[in-house]
């Protein structure tokens, strides 16, 4: 196996190959990038730092900085496929997130072309995770909670937080729990930091109660979320008309270069709305798990572990359909584990976010948001839509919602109705047909005078 850099440079030339990459601008981007990158690495001798600081200064000249640290990236790329391809012994990269326990590399790199990069990278250096006085009880605290099968990912970012608070304040180490719960405390400066000090005091409680049954247990403190939710944005509740224009306008939405798109974003839509789907579940979505003969999709390991079998009418599956059958057309794969939703310049699936940022923006050119800003509804109020919309259907059938409720809620993905009951928001049409349904069925149950007759 060739080592790296080689003299011939055939290392570079087939991995740009090995990319697929369709644009000739592309490729020549690539090949120039890489090749500059290897010849200040001949030059210095070995990859090192002081390698990955010099690229950088051979090319701020000639580059914006924005331009050089997005190209960046190709050298990110290709440092990793030499790494697993074991052409070099380390990636000085990954070195420096390791040493400043980083995930990302571009706080990296932004640190190497400042104009002192080892301030700028001591700056960056993060303590130890779970390295604090407590960090051992927490660091087991959380693998347990994961070998019970729970993902269990906002509850270890507080406690990383109080952990890395505790290492930068040592002298609290001698102190009680409550002291330091109490010293972290009064640093948070947000509106809500009486909410995570209840979480936070919440969580320490469960892991006291777990290591020692013997210790009480504790109240908690409902307030602080009380207070919480009075902050929460009330979803907005799109009609059947908003959904109609939406997607007419995701149907003609301007994509000269990608002509899937337009019918890629209006079966999002579809399935966002009719299927209640969450933009996750959207972008997982495989080949595979549309049935056509059935006419269901199945939507596999989503939020609470779940993966559910949902039976869509046969409106939506004729324009499923009809979206597969125009994804087969484009040359998208095949392949039964490929994605749904297929990227055709990209070759690849849509990201949760770019699936967020295509349908916010067919709400916006709906005139149902405004034109910039987080204001207005969101991609996730399609889910609270159809909940609203469904039960209002069944009010005007003359069904009774709270029979349909935990189908509903298995619909949805949710352990419980309780779960579901968050969207169900009440608007003026649902208080309505409730109060026509209960006129006309609970109304005369409340009749003691012709009770008390009988």
């Amino acid at each position: 196996m060739s080592r790296w850099p080689d003299p011939d440079r055939m290392r570079i030339g087939s991995y740009v190959a090995k990319l697929d990459l369709r644009n000739l601008k592309s490729r020549t981007c690539y090949q120039q990038v890489l090749h500059s990158f290897q010849d200040i690495v001949e030059q210095h001798g070995r990859l090192d730092q002081q390698a990955l600081q010099a690229w950088l200064r051979e090319l701020a000249s000639r580059w914006a900085t924005s331009t050089l640290l997005h190209r960046t990236r190709i050298i990110d790329r290709f440092l990793d496929h030499l790494l697993a391809a074991g052409a070099i012994d380390h990636n000085p990269v990954e070195a420096l997130r390791e040493a400043c326990h980083l995930k990302q590399s571009m706080p990296i790199w932004r640190a190497l072309i400042s104009c002192n990069p080892e301030q700028a990278l001591a700056r960056l250096r993060q303590p130890k995770p779970f390295g604090s006085v407590l960090g051992e009880v927490m660091a087991e605290h959380v693998a347990m909670m994961r070998r019970r099968g729970y993902k269990y990912t906002s509850q270890p970012a507080r406690l990383l937080q109080f952990d890395r608070f505790l290492q930068l304040n040592p002298q609290l180490e001698t102190e009680p729990l409550s002291v330091m719960i109490d010293q972290w405390a009064a640093t948070k400066g947000a509106r809500n930091h009486a909410y995570e000090r209840e979480n936070l005091e919440r969580l320490f409680a469960k892991i006291q109660q777990r290591r020692n049954p013997s210790v009480p247990r504790r109240r908690p403190d409902p307030r602080p979320q009380k207070e919480v939710r009075k902050q929460w944005r009330k979803p907005h509740i799109y009609s059947p008309v908003d959904v109609r224009r939406m997607l007419d306008i995701a149907r003609s939405y301007p994509s000269p270069r990608a002509t899937l798109r337009p019918l890629s974003i209006y079966t999002m839509l579809l399935l966002a709305y009719c299927a209640g789907l969450r933009r996750g579940e959207l972008a997982r979505l495989d080949l595979g798990d549309v049935n056509p003969g059935h006419g269901t999709i199945t939507v596999r390991q989503t939020k609470f572990f779940k993966t559910r079998i949902l039976p869509l009418p046969d409106s939506v599956m004729i324009e499923l359909r009809a979206y597969i059958a125009a994804r087969r057309e484009v040359g998208a794969s095949q392949d039964p584990h490929s994605a749904l939703f297929w990227h055709v310049q990209r070759r690849s699936s849509y990201t949760p976010e770019m699936i967020t940022w295509l349908l916010t923006d067919v709400v916006r050119r709906a005139g149902l948001k405004p034109p910039q800003g987080q204001f207005g509804p969101r991609v996730h109020d399609l889910r609270h839509s159809m909940v609203v919309n469904r039960i209002l259907e069944w009010y005007r059938l003359g069904i009774n919602p709270q029979d349909r409720l935990p189908f509903l809620a298995t619909f949805l993905g949710h352990r419980d109705i309780n779960s579901t009951l968050v969207y169900i928001t009440v608007t003026q049409d649902l208080l309505h047909l409730a109060n026509e349904r209960f006129r006309a069925v609970g109304a005369p149950c409340l009749n003691l005078e012709r009770e008390v007759r009988s």
